[in-house]
């Protein structure tokens, strides 16, 4: 059934508009909204009842200050393959359903963020497909055209997203899983690196290449749950702590790749809809640069056609030889295959997975990002039933080798084929590029703006509120480190990344140095004053110390305050080398003083 409520299609900020307004209203719309869900919508296999809703309502409300959480009070599903402490993990396997005793760390890690869990969801069974039909609990339809497959495995988290039920979901993703399905659903879809999200608690599918993904409205929406759900966690073997070297965002001059042989296999709608797509990027501004795919689609074919099939056979247990009626038939076909391979064929499987990942990293290194159709067609769920083997490998065609290569992705709504399905994009980036991933995702879904979902509510550019990146200091510079001035080299060879020109509080002063090579201003925060140029970039977090050591005396870095009373760290002066230099406060900033020089 689909939810008729107020807070049906509401994003995260309308969500945190929502109970600002009505700061006590917590209980009444969640029980509300819990009332109208039934589980004769075979998206959803088990939902809270309304004790366990109300305990966490109560855990919620009692801590101090729990209306400052970002998540206060927002609903969220996750795919029943992901650990609710309490509640029963089936992996769409009711054999294998067992209580989970605790939840798994992105659960806890949301919850402590404020959030709160509606449901757990459908899936193909033990995260085995990219389709959406391989569940004792039937197929979960599409949610623009009930005649096709919604795409799997992360099915129901997806389709309960489209319909506005909640505003984020929690999925899986190894070969695609947290992507497809975006594309069929027209939402968003973020795969992030393997190993920023926690798998603790999660069943494995393939252990190795398996990440927690994140289905919602906008762009900004799973930026946002994605920042609260990750971190390193000791507990689980594959997680990785981030780097903070990577940058914010894609250089200025987008430059994307695209697959030379672009294959829709026969879809001339799909086909259609992608090269439309390909316009609107060029009409942002991004250069678009053909790349040979053989290398991709070589390790794509791996992950199932190769002993990489084994880590799903190890996922099962003693479930496949005890009782293997219980699995799905096409599962169990794919699943029993692991077999077959010998420990060697397995290690010559993963070298030869390395040489292709480092080629593929390699490929991409000059570029921002890969762009491709989510998936190369779509199908009934009728046609699904034929030649279900066959066309799931059709849908993994841009997806499969992601993880074997160890790169980001983000699946986009990007426009409807000619017949009114979704025809989504997937931008793929090096690992720890998720943030400029989301950063791109935010200006392509502000430029190009769909309906959200299935709900028909047009995207609105709202953004929820959220804390400033931890993995990014934010820098004013004021003089030689300007765009195109000697020095903003110390920047770019740093992977930051321009935010915007604006100016500081009228309480500066700006001077020439004397005796600087290049020539520098220094600024002086004094009782009268007036505002000065500046630009902020965003500079990772590791490379701070490295832009910092280079900054000679008598400059240094302090904390400014900007014309909007935000602070960020910038450019200081030592008051004794302002003894000999030239006061320039007049002209407002050092590009005008240049300026002025030059005409003189």
């Amino acid at each position: 059934m689909t939810l008729r409520s107020s807070v049906t299609g509401f994003t995260l900020c309308q969500w945190q508009q929502h109970y600002q307004q009505q700061p006590l209203s917590v209980a009444d719309t969640l029980l509300q909204l819990r009332h109208n869900l039934s589980l004769e919508d075979n998206a959803w296999i088990y939902l809270a009842s309304e004790a366990q809703l109300q305990e966490q309502i109560d855990q919620l409300t009692q801590q101090q200050n729990a209306s400052a959480l970002p998540l206060y009070g927002i609903p969220f599903a996750v795919k029943d393959n992901i650990d609710v402490a309490g509640w029963p993990t089936t992996a769409a396997c009711p054999a294998f359903s067992y209580s989970a005793k605790q939840d798994a760390a992105v659960v806890a890690r949301l919850k402590a963020a404020g959030a709160i869990v509606m449901g757990k969801t459908n899936l193909d069974q033990f995260a085995t497909g990219l389709v959406g039909t391989r569940s004792p609990h039937g197929a979960v339809h599409n949610s623009i055209n009930p005649k096709y497959v919604s795409g799997g495995s992360s099915s129901g988290s997806a389709s309960v997203v489209a319909r506005g039920i909640v505003p984020f979901s929690l999925g899986t993703d190894t070969a695609g899983s947290g992507r497809v399905p975006a594309g069929f659903n027209n939402i968003v879809g973020l795969k992030p690196t393997k190993g920023w999200l926690s798998t603790r608690g999660v069943v494995p599918a393939c252990r190795l290449n398996d990440c927690v993904s994140v289905f919602a409205l906008t762009v900004a929406d799973a930026k946002m749950v994605a920042e609260l759900a990750a971190g390193y966690d000791a507990q689980d073997a594959y997680s990785r702590p981030h780097p903070n070297t990577t940058p914010a965002a894609f250089s200025p001059q987008l430059r994307f790749a695209i697959p030379k042989v672009l294959e829709f296999c026969g879809d001339t709608l799909a086909e259609q809809a992608f090269r439309h797509t390909l316009t609107q990027l060029r009409a942002m501004g991004a250069t678009l640069e053909p790349i040979d795919f053989s290398i991709f689609n070589q390790l794509a074919r791996q992950l199932y056609e190769g002993p990489w099939v084994a880590e799903r056979t190890v996922a099962v247990g003693s479930l496949l030889t005890d009782n293997p009626q219980a699995l799905d038939p096409v599962v169990r076909g794919i699943i029993e295959n692991g077999v077959d391979y010998s420990a060697c064929d397995v290690f010559n499987a993963e070298y030869l997975r390395a040489e292709l990942a480092r080629q593929i990293n390699d490929v991409l290194a000059p570029f921002d990002a890969l762009v491709v159709p989510t998936t190369p067609t779509i199908r009934t769920i009728e046609e699904m039933a034929q030649e279900p083997v066959r066309y799931n490998a059709q849908f993994g065609l841009y997806t499969n080798f992601t993880n074997l290569a160890d790169l980001c992705a983000l699946a986009l709504p990007a426009t409807f084929r000619a017949d009114g399905l979704p025809a989504g994009i997937t931008l793929i980036a090096p690992a720890w590029h998720d943030a400029a991933l989301a950063t791109f995702g935010q200006r392509w879904q502000a430029t190009n703006p769909l309906s959200l979902g299935a709900t028909g509510i047009p995207f609105s550019p709202h953004a929820p509120v959220a804390t400033p990146s931890p993995r990014h200091v934010r820098i004013a510079v004021v003089g030689a480190h300007l765009t195109g001035m000697p020095l903003n080299f110390q920047l770019l060879t740093r992977q930051a990344v321009l935010v915007e020109q604006t100016t500081t509080s009228d309480d500066y002063r700006l001077y020439a140095l004397a005796n600087t090579q290049p020539p520098k201003p220094g600024l002086v925060k004094t009782t009268a004053g007036r505002p000065i140029v500046v630009e902020l970039w965003d500079i990772p977090l590791a490379r701070f110390g490295e832009f910092v050591a280079e900054i000679p005396a008598p400059l240094g870095i302090g904390t400014l305050t900007l014309a909007n009373d935000r602070q960020v760290k910038g450019f200081i002066c030592e008051p004794a080398a302002l003894n000999d230099a030239r006061d320039i406060t007049e002209f407002g900033g050092w590009r005008a003083y240049l300026a002025s020089l030059a005409q003189s």
